[in-house]
């Protein structure tokens, strides 16, 4: 399964990677971190195509996309 990760620590909550998402799985979460941001958070991972549009959008080099590598 494609994975994604969100270092919420530093995370600003500016919600680009929401906006970016074309399948809709990112959400800004109801917590809050250190900093009193709302972070951003995958709502449904088994939908993500890994397609790195998140991170790219992220200004604060917060997410991390890996793919998952088909076994031959």
């Amino acid at each position: 399964m494609n994975r994604v990760t969100f270092r919420k620590e530093i995370c600003k909550g500016c919600g680009l990677c929401v906006q970016a998402c074309p399948k809709g799985i990112i959400r800004l979460s109801g917590s809050i971190n250190s900093m009193a941001y709302h972070y951003a958070e995958v709502a449904d991972m088994s939908g993500c195509i890994a397609c790195a549009f998140c991170a790219m959008m992220c200004p604060d080099a917060v997410i991390k996309v890996e793919k998952e590598v088909e076994a031959d």
